[in-house]
C-alpha cells in the first residue's frame, strides 16, 4: 500500500510540477510568436481565427490544470501560422496571404503533451522541450522506485528575447525592484500616443454610432452590444455587415424585433434570451439562426417557467443567470442545467416556508461541489447539491445574504456617483471598467483619481483594469490599485 501510494504520489507531484500554466506560456512562445494576433493587422479573418483559437487553446490548457480533472472533451482548433523562417521553394501549403492553416485537435491529458502537440502541429521545433521531456523520463523511473521526480523550469537565452521582442521575465523583474511605475509617470510617457490615437478613431467612433442608431431603429432591436472589447473599427464592420444582410435579405431579419443583438464567438442565443450573432460565421449561416429563432424563444420561455418553478419550491427564492467575462452561456445548456435541478428538487418536500427566502436570488453551476454564499449576497448552488443540504444551507445564511445584498446596493449607488463626479472634476471623454473589477476597488480608485487630478487624463477615454494600456483606438487602461 505504500508503495502504492508512493508512487500516486509521485506521480500527482510531476503532474502538477512538470509544466505550470506559466512553464506553459514559456514553452509555447515560439507558438505565440507565429500565431499571435497582433502580428495579422492587416488580416482580419487570420487575426479573428487565430484570437478565437487562442481562447480555447488557453481555456484547454488551464482545465488540465483544475484539481480532480479527469478528461476533456476533444478541442479541434484551427490556426494561421506565420513563417518565423527563411522560406524554401519546397514549401507548397502556404495560402495566397503567406499564412500556414494549421488544423488539429487536443487530446492530451496533461499540459506537458499538449504543449508538445500543439509544437509538432504547427511544425514548430521542441528543442527547448528536450528537457522537460527527459525530466518525464526520469520521473517515470523514479515513480517506479517510490522517489520524487526532479523538475526544474525552461529558461531562455537572452537573444531569444531580443529576436522576438518578448519580454524578459526576469529582466522585467529586475526593474520593477528598482522602479514601479507611478500613474503620473506613465500617462506623462503614454499620453501623447492615447491623443494620437483617439483623435484618429473619431471618425470610426461617429460612425460606429451611427450605424449602432440606424441597425436598432431599422430593425427594431432593443440593444446592441459586443461581448468583447474588439476596437471600433472591428465592430463598426460587424455592423457594416449585418446591415449588408439587412439590405439583401430584410424579410430574414423580422424576427429580429424586440430583441437585444450580441456579436459573439458563436451564433445562437444567450441564457439571457440576447440573440448571438457569431463573428466568424458568414450571412447563411446568421439568416438560419434568424429562421430558427421562434424555437428558441420557445425554449426561452420554458426556462422563465423553470425558474419560477424552482422559485415556489425555494421559498420565493429567484433564480438568475449572471453574464460573466468570457464565453457565454448558450440558452441550450442552460435550460439542461435548470431541467436537471428542478428535477432533482421535485421529488423532495422542503420544508421552506413559500415566502421566507423572497427577495434573495440565487444562480446555477455545473461544476461547484458545495453551495456558496457570494460576497455579493447572491446564492451560488451546485446543481447536484443535496436538497436537504441546500434547505439548511439557504435558511442558515439567509440573513446575512440580505445584508450583503443590502451592502452590495448601497456599494453600486457609491460607485455611479463617485464615477460621475470622476468624469466631470478630471474632464473625462468617459469613464468605464472591466466587469473583473469590482465596486469595491472602483470606489476608492475613482476618489485617488480625483484626488491625484493628473491634467494628462483630460478629454481621454479612461478604463479601469488590472494593467497599463494604451488601446487601438485610444482608450487609456490603467489598474484600479495604480501607484501614486
Amino acid at each position: 500500500m505504500l508503495s502504492i501510494g508512493g508512487r500516486c504520489c509521485a506521480a500527482n507531484v510531476f503532474q502538477k510540477r512538470a509544466l505550470s500554466g506559466a512553464d506553459a506560456v514559456n514553452a509555447l512562445r515560439p507558438f505565440y510568436f507565429a500565431v499571435h494576433p497582433d502580428f495579422f493587422g492587416q488580416h482580419p479573418k487570420e487575426r479573428e481565427v487565430n484570437e478565437n483559437s487562442l481562447k480555447r487553446l488557453n481555456g484547454y490548457l488551464e482545465n488540465l490544470q483544475k484539481p480532480g480533472m479527469r478528461s476533456l472533451k476533444p478541442t479541434k482548433l484551427t490556426f494561421y501560422v506565420r513563417d518565423t523562417k527563411e522560406k524554401t521553394d519546397s514549401e507548397s501549403n502556404l495560402l495566397p496571404s503567406g499564412f500556414r492553416s494549421v488544423t488539429f485537435t487536443l487530446q492530451s491529458k496533461d499540459v506537458l503533451s499538449t504543449v508538445m502537440e500543439v509544437l509538432k502541429s504547427c511544425s514548430l521545433s521542441v528543442e527547448h522541450m528536450q528537457e522537460l521531456l527527459k525530466a518525464k523520463a526520469e520521473s517515470q523511473n523514479s515513480t517506479q522506485q517510490g522517489g520524487i521526480p526532479f523538475y526544474r523550469s525552461i529558461k531562455w537565452d537572452k537573444t531569444y528575447y531580443s529576436f522576438t521582442g518578448f519580454r524578459d521575465p526576469e529582466q522585467e523583474m529586475e526593474q520593477a525592484k528598482k522602479m514601479e511605475a507611478t500613474l503620473s509617470s506613465w500617462l506623462q510617457n503614454n499620453e501623447p500616443e492615447a491623443t494620437k490615437k483617439q483623435n484618429a478613431s473619431v471618425p470610426r467612433r461617429a460612425e460606429l454610432k451611427r450605424l449602432k442608431r440606424e441597425l436598432i431603429e431599422k430593425l427594431g432591436l432593443v440593444d446592441i452590444r459586443w461581448q468583447r472589447k474588439w476596437g471600433v473599427a472591428h465592430r463598426c464592420c460587424q455592423l457594416q455587415s449585418l446591415s449588408r444582410l439587412a439590405l439583401q435579405s430584410p424579410e430574414a431579419l423580422l424576427n429580429l424585433r424586440g430583441h437585444t443583438v450580441i456579436f459573439t464567438d458563436q451564433s445562437g442565443m444567450n441564457a439571457s434570451g440576447h440573440v448571438m450573432l457569431g463573428t466568424m460565421d458568414v450571412h447563411h449561416q446568421w439568416t438560419k439562426l434568424f429562421q430558427r429563432l421562434p424555437s428558441y424563444c420557445s425554449l426561452f420561455q420554458q426556462t422563465v417557467l423553470l425558474k419560477e418553478r424552482i422559485s415556489f419550491l425555494l421559498g420565493a427564492i429567484q433564480v438568475i443567470h449572471m453574464e460573466r467575462v468570457g464565453p457565454v452561456l448558450p440558452l441550450e445548456e442552460h435550460y439542461r442545467t435548470l431541467n436537471n435541478f428542478h428535477k432533482r428538487l421535485l421529488p423532495h418536500r422542503l420544508a421552506l416556508h413559500p415566502r421566507s427566502l423572497q427577495g434573495l436570488i440565487m444562480t446555477l453551476e455545473n461544476d461547484s461541489s458545495t453551495p456558496r454564499l457570494h460576497e455579493m449576497g447572491h446564492f451560488i448552488i451546485p446543481t447536484m447539491c443535496d436538497p436537504a443540504h441546500l434547505q439548511n444551507f439557504l435558511q442558515s445564511h439567509a440573513q446575512e445574504a440580505r445584508r450583503r445584498i443590502q451592502r452590495k446596493d448601497q456599494l453600486e449607488a457609491e460607485e455611479e456617483n463617485v464615477m460621475s463626479n470622476c468624469v466631470q472634476d478630471l474632464s473625462l471623454r468617459s469613464l468605464s471598467k472591466e466587469p473583473s473589477v469590482s465596486t469595491s476597488q472602483m470606489i476608492p480608485c475613482c476618489r485617488r483619481l480625483m484626488e491625484e487630478r493628473s491634467p494628462h487624463m483630460q478629454g481621454l477615454h479612461l478604463r479601469v483594469s488590472h494593467f497599463y494600456s494604451v488601446m487601438q483606438d485610444g482608450d487609456l487602461c490603467i489598474p484600479w490599485d495604480w501607484k501614486g
